[in-house]
Parts: C-alpha cells; structure tokens; sequence
C-alpha cells in the first residue's frame, strides 16, 4: 500500500571535522614572539641602538679629529682605498683601546700564561671599570628613584658633595675601631645627603617651592661650603698650603683587592643598594604610595596618601642614596677632601638614571657601561691620543638618541611598539 506525499531524502552524513593542527611548542612559541619585537621600537631595542648610533657618531668624530686622515680625503677620488683603510685603522685602534682599558687587554692574558705578567694586570682594566661605576649606581638610583615618585632630583651632586664631607670627617676625626669606623662612616654619609635632600623635600611638601630650583642651589651651597671647610684648622691637612684634608683613617677606608686594582667593597654595597631600591618600589607599602604620588598626585591624596609626607621621605631617601655615593668616593678611592673630590658622579647620574630608564637594575647596567667608557677613556688617550672628552660625547650621544626613541626608530625602519617611557613620571613642570 503505497502513501502519497513527500519521501525524506537520505541525510547526508556530517564530513569529519579536519585533523587538528598539532600544537606549537613553547619553544617556538619564544622564538617567534622573540624574533618579532626584535626589531621593533621596544626598550631594549632601542637603549642598544642608540649606543650603536652614539659609536657611530663618535666614529666620525674620530676621523675628523686626526688631521692625517683628513690629509687622505684630499685625494679620495685618485685612492679612495687610502681614506678607508687610514680611517678604518684610527677609529679601530681607539674603540679596540676602549675595550682593552674597560674589559681586559688580551695581551696580559697572554702574559699572565706565559709567566711574565700577573692576575692583578689581567684584572686591572675591569676593576677601573667597577671603581667608576660604583658611585654612579648610588647617585643614579637617587635621580630614578625620585623621577618614580614624580620628582626631579636634579641636586644629587650637593647631597654626594655633602655624603663626601661627612663621611671624611667621620673617617679621620672619630676614633674608632676598624669595622665600626667604616660603618660609622658610611652612616654619616647616607645622614649628610638624607640631610641635604630634606631641606628640597620639605619645602616642596610644605610650601610647594619647586625642587629643580631648590637644588640647583644647594649644590652651588654645598660646593662652597666643601671649598671653605677644607681649609679650616683641624680639617686641612697639617703642612700642606693647598686645599685638602687629613687623610681618612685606614680603619675607615673601604675593603680593596690592593696594589693597582682600586676595585673596592663600594660596587659590592652598590649592588645592595640596587636590590634594596628594587624591593623597595615594588614591594614595599611605601613603594606603593611613591609610585601612586608619582603618577597622579591628587588620585594618591583622594585614596589617603600623604602626598607632603611622601614626598619629605622620597626626597630624603635619595639624598641619602646620593650620601652613600659620595661616601665610596672619599672612603674607596680619594681617602682625602679637596674640591674636586666628588667630581661630576652628581650630574652624571642624571644621565645614569636616563639611560637606565629609572629602573633600579637598569641604572645598575647604565652606571656600569658610563664606567666602562671612562676606564676605557682612559686607555684610549694614552695610546691612541684621543681625547677623553669624546667619551663625554659618547654619553651624551647615547642619553640623547634615547630620549628620542622616534628618531632611532626612524634611523632604523623599526616597527612600532609600546615603547617605555623614560620614567614612570617626571616633575611636574618640565
């Protein structure tokens, strides 16, 4: 018996789902995202071409300062192979003697192999390097940590001026023994610069007095007050005209490997003080509340935050940590007040800081570079007679190529990226 009406058509049964593709390993998975921002206009990217771009600029520098090459470029067109190859030799042997005075000379390895040189020579160019970062690492973590909590703490130079002054006077005026002595000098430097960043702080927090101005002056104050102090009874050196001090106490002086390696305990305590500025902005209550102020001022005194308190403790923390720079200054290497005791470790950690991205690990890694450069320096006036105000050239080049990521960028075809920030926050105002 047959029905009208419509017949269901066969169902046609669902094709199978296509194989899943076999899941990428996490090593691939590195690799790609690594190979990715490789060139892209990311922190790391940048900060190494910018010290590529500050080679290359004072490369040129090189050549045009020796007039023997310049001699060669009159007849480029005839010999053009001359201009190269002369160029070429003078900018290779200076950068070549950069590296030999910051890192090692291959040829006191050699001697040292043989017999006929020591350790102590092999060493000798790394522990230079060391000696000239140390107190830049304390004076750029002052500058990084008060652009964190949206200060500009342009007076680092006055509050190392001041660590140097007490850390000197406690070195040769307090009788005391050995490690105490060096404790109590070390403290009497941290409380000179604490000193010195509270009078910025505070009126800052009471009376809203700008501290780019305010220390600008007290580093004018505490450079003569260094300058008439030395000269005093009981300070200036007995038997001497010229203005220095008494020599500190050895019971006073920072631990060294001795003989002609000056590397001393100061870049061990400058490695301390880098992990506990670390933990400090991280993980610390305070931390918290200086980063908070830095960011937004009035967000931090709606939440609760005392933003005066804050920034009298954030003030008086990187005097200190300034303090402390000029304490391995006198106490590691000068061992004496003069005028020129703490030399440019102030203004210079303001560049620290910059390259450093005011992050305490990267201000660790930017002081030791700038102390590569000046130990190489060094090395490279001597022997290739270059000047060693290039190497101030090269600072500045690398510290302005970073504080225009948009230029490198450009220079070099890099892809965009979220690009850092050189701080957290800077002064209001500037």
């Amino acid at each position: 018996m047959s029905t009208d009406g419509p017949v269901d058509a066969p169902v046609a049964e669902a094709a199978p789902p296509p194989p899943a593709a076999p899941p990428k390993e996490e090593s691939d998975s590195f690799l790609s995202h690594f190979l990715h921002n490789l060139w892209a206009a990311n922190t790391v990217t940048v900060t190494l071409l910018s010290i590529v771009l500050a080679a290359f600029v004072g490369a040129v520098l090189i050549v045009l300062s020796d007039p023997a090459v310049l001699d060669t470029f009159s007849y480029i067109t005839a010999r053009p192979s001359d201009a190269f190859s002369s160029s070429w030799t003078v900018v290779s042997s200076a950068y070549a003697d950069l590296f030999k005075g910051a890192i090692v000379d291959p040829a006191t390895i050699t001697a040292w192999a043989n017999g006929s040189g020591t350790w102590r020579q092999v060493f000798f160019p790394i522990s230079e390097t060391l000696t000239y970062a140390a107190p830049l690492v304390f004076t750029g973590l002052s500058v990084a940590l008060a652009f964190r909590g949206g200060l500009f703490n342009i007076g680092g130079q006055g509050q190392a001026i001041i660590g140097t002054i007490t850390a000197g006077l406690a070195g040769f005026l307090l009788p005391l023994p050995p490690v105490i002595h060096l404790i109590a000098a070390l403290a009497a430097g941290a409380l000179g610069g604490m000193l010195w960043g509270f009078v910025p702080g505070i009126l800052k927090a009471r009376t809203g007095a700008h501290e780019v101005i305010v220390t600008i002056m007290l580093n004018y104050t505490a450079n003569l007050f260094l300058s008439w102090l030395i000269l005093q009874k009981g300070i200036q050196q007995p038997g001497r005209s010229d203005a220095i001090s008494k020599t500190v106490d050895s019971s006073a002086t920072l631990p060294s490997f001795g003989g002609e390696l000056r590397a001393n305990l100061g870049i061990v305590l400058a490695v301390l003080a880098t992990a506990g500025v670390a933990w400090l902005l991280n993980r610390s209550a305070f931390g918290f509340e200086l980063r908070a102020v830095g960011a937004n001022p009035p967000a931090a005194r709606t939440a609760g935050m005392s933003v005066a308190k804050t920034y009298t403790l954030l003030m008086m923390t990187a005097g200190g940590l300034a303090g402390l720079g000029g304490a391995t200054q006198v106490l590691g290497t000068a061992h004496a007040l003069t005028t020129q005791v703490a030399g440019n470790i102030g203004f210079d950690g303001l560049l620290v800081a910059l390259l450093g991205r005011n992050r305490p690990w990267g201000t660790l890694a930017a002081a030791l570079l700038f102390g590569a450069l000046r130990a190489g320096g060094n090395r490279m006036q001597s022997y290739s007679g270059i000047s060693l105000e290039l190497v101030t050239v090269l600072q500045a080049l690398i510290v302005i190529f970073i504080a225009a990521p948009a230029l490198v960028k450009t220079i070099f075809h890099l892809r965009a990226a979220r690009t850092a920030r050189l701080g957290a926050s800077m002064a209001k105002g500037w």
